[in-house]
C-alpha cells in the first residue's frame, strides 16, 4: 500500500505560500505529513491557508515575512534552529515579475527590487538556512526558476537575469553540498494559472494552462528523501510528458 503520509513528521518552508504556485506547494506538502512553515508578506492569506491545512488534519506555522527585507531574513535560521534544530525542506517559491519594458527603460529601484527579492534573499535564505538542512538526514531544496533565464525574451530583462542568477547561485550551492546528505535542485514551472502569469499576458485563456496544483506531485518527488540527484533544473512540462508516455 502506497504511504499516503511520504512527508511524515518532516519540517518544510515554503515561500511566496499565500497564493499560486507556492499556496499550492503549501497545501500538498501539508496533506502528505509535513509540518509546513508558511512564509508571505499578507497575514490574510496565510491565516485562510492555514485553516485549510489544519481541517485537512496538516500541521502548519506562520512566518510574515517580506524577504526584500534583509536583516529579517538573515534572523529566520536562528529562529527556526531554537525551535526544531533542523529544517528537512525548503522551497524558495517567492518572486516577482518586475517591469516588463525596454532596459533602458527600467528604474533603478525596480531593477533593485526585482533583483533583491528574485535574487539576493534566495541567497540570504541559503545562508541562513543552510546549517539547518544540513542537521536533517535527507535536506532537500527546491528553487522556482523560469524559461525567461535564457534571455531569449525582449522586455522581460529584470526578471530575466534574477532568474539566471538564481540558476547560477544555485548550481553552485548544489556543488559545494556534493558530499553532504543535501539535494538542491530548481523547477521551471512553465505557463501555469497564477496572477503574475495572468499579469504578464493579460490576453491568454487562464483555463488553457495548468492549475498550480498539478506541479504538487512533482515537487514532493523534488523533497523526498528518496530525490537522489542535484544541482539539475528540473521542467515541468517535460515530467508531465514523461509520466503521461510510462
Amino acid at each position: 500500500m502506497k504511504n499516503k503520509k511520504p512527508l511524515k513528521d518532516r519540517l518544510a518552508l515554503v515561500t511566496g505560500a499565500s497564493r499560486g504556485i507556492g499556496r499550492a506547494v503549501a497545501l500538498g506538502l501539508a496533506k502528505s505529513g509535513a509540518h509546513v512553515i508558511l512564509v508571505a508578506r499578507t497575514v490574510g492569506a496565510l491565516e485562510e491557508l492555514d485553516d485549510e491545512i489544519r481541517s485537512a488534519g496538516g500541521k502548519a506555522t506562520l512566518l510574515q515575512l517580506d524577504i526584500s527585507k534583509g536583516d529579517k531574513v538573515d534572523q529566520v535560521g536562528p529562529t527556526l534552529f531554537q525551535r526544531w534544530g533542523k529544517l528537512d525542506i525548503l522551497v524558495a517559491n517567492a518572486g516577482i515579475l518586475g517591469p516588463l519594458s525596454p532596459l533602458h527603460h527600467v528604474t533603478e529601484d525596480a531593477w533593485n527590487q526585482v533583483i533583491d527579492v528574485n535574487l539576493s534573499a534566495n541567497w540570504r535564505l541559503i545562508r541562513t538556512l543552510d546549517p539547518l538542512l544540513r542537521r536533517s538526514d535527507a535536506g532537500r531544496a527546491v528553487f522556482v526558476t523560469s524559461g525567461a533565464a535564457t534571455g531569449k525574451y525582449a522586455y522581460w530583462g529584470p526578471y530575466a537575469v534574477s532568474k539566471a542568477g538564481l540558476e547560477c547561485l544555485v548550481k553552485t550551492y548544489a556543488q559545494e553540498l556534493i558530499d553532504t546528505s543535501v539535494r538542491v535542485n530548481l523547477l521551471n514551472p512553465g505557463p501555469v494559472r497564477t496572477k503574475m502569469r495572468a499579469k504578464a499576458f493579460p490576453g491568454e485563456d487562464p483555463n488553457t494552462l495548468p492549475a498550480p496544483e498539478e506541479l504538487v506531485p512533482l515537487v514532493q518527488e523534488l523533497v523526498s528523501p528518496g530525490c537522489d540527484f542535484t544541482g539539475q533544473i528540473v521542467n515541468f512540462a517535460d515530467w508531465k510528458k514523461h509520466h503521461a508516455d510510462a
